[in-house]
């Protein structure tokens, strides 16, 4: 019996919490660290932990890879009175190919969402200074990504147009290979809120 997603994001809850209870320990920590002065400042104990866990859950992301089992996770998405279930990677786990086809099929009613929501709004590239955007770059942005992804506050709604990897797109050090574009929907300036 493969295990299933939902499954796979229990054990590494509960194997998170054994390590930081102290139940898992990892002894080779000096050599995983290449700074002295961090790793003697942050101590052999937590960095046990640390390493213990990410060791483990390499090797969930490996299972994950072995037996085709998803990195996705459901969850929805409410604004204005509208809601949409859209899939996103579980921060955990990591995107099987499927997975990227997956979150590509969602595109369509995730963009569909987005135009139904953002009537009389603004919109913004997100940003340390926020820059406004005319509907035309947002949708020439929209064709040239492979999936979307959306989230919202009362008031402000937010699109991601991403490419490349699903589990580094929304890294800096990923760019140009993988990436997201960053749009806010708001009534005015948006809110200092990041994301």
């Amino acid at each position: 019996m493969t295990y299933t997603t939902q499954q796979l994001i229990d054990i590494l809850d509960q194997e998170l919490k054994a390590a930081w209870r102290g139940e898992r320990v990892l002894l080779s920590t000096d050599d995983r660290l290449a700074n002295p002065v961090v790793s003697k400042a942050i101590g052999a104990d937590k960095l046990s932990k640390v390493f213990a866990f990410k060791d483990f859950r390499d090797q969930i992301h490996q299972y994950q890879r072995e037996h085709n089992v998803s990195g996705l996770v459901w969850h929805p998405c409410s604004f204005k009175g509208q809601t949409i279930r859209l899939p996103e990677v579980h921060p955990d786990l990591t995107a099987i190919p499927a997975d990227k086809a997956t979150l590509a099929a969602a595109k369509s009613s995730i963009i569909q969402f987005w135009h139904d929501s953002i009537a009389g709004l603004r919109l913004w590239a997100a940003g340390h200074d926020p820059v406004e955007l005319d509907a035309a770059t947002v949708e020439a942005y929209i064709k040239e990504t492979e999936w979307a992804d959306i989230s919202a506050t009362r008031t402000e709604l937010y699109l991601g147009l991403c490419w490349g990897n699903p589990k580094d797109c929304y890294c800096g050090w990923a760019y140009p290979e993988s990436g997201c574009h960053r749009i806010i929907a708001a009534a005015a300036e948006p809110s200092a809120i990041k994301v």
